[in-house]
């Protein structure tokens, strides 16, 4: 005997019908007394001049000491210092060295003519004495 199943089949359609759903909000206001304990916080700031150098390796950082916290202000100041610094040494040493240079100089000479004077006769004597040429470097050439 054959069995027959029916299978429905669903479809879905939007159909407008003129109707829908209109919201209106109103707010209402109410007043009302409130008595809670509320907290507020002061600070008070008091400034405390140290004036006192620190090491750059032992910085002070922000501590507490209590209800107090403790921030430190770090200035960076200039500092000239007048110090003796030896930049360098002049090291100094004499060498002699001895040279050759030929140099033309100009040397000169005394001539001292010696002769006999008599009122009476004519002078007729000898022949004035020239002296040596004094070499370069003779001690008698400079005069």
């Amino acid at each position: 005997m054959p069995v027959v199943a029916e299978v429905a089949t669903l479809r879905k359609e939007r159909i407008d019908t003129g109707r829908g759903v209109r919201i209106n909000k109103t707010i209402i206001e109410r007043e009302e007394v409130v008595d809670e304990p509320l907290e507020h916080d002061e600070l008070l700031v008091e400034r405390v001049e140290i004036n006192q150098v620190v090491n750059l390796e032992t910085l002070p950082s922000v501590r507490q000491e209590g209800d107090v916290t403790i921030g430190p202000v770090l200035e960076e100041i200039l500092v000239t210092e007048k110090r003796t610094l030896l930049k360098e040494e002049l090291r100094i040493t004499r060498v002699r060295r001895q040279v050759h240079e030929p140099q033309r100089v100009v040397l000169r000479s005394e001539v001292v003519e010696a002769e006999p004077f008599d009122e009476g006769r004519a002078s007729s004597g000898p022949a004035p004495e020239r002296p040596a040429e004094p070499t370069a470097g003779d001690p008698a050439g400079d005069t």
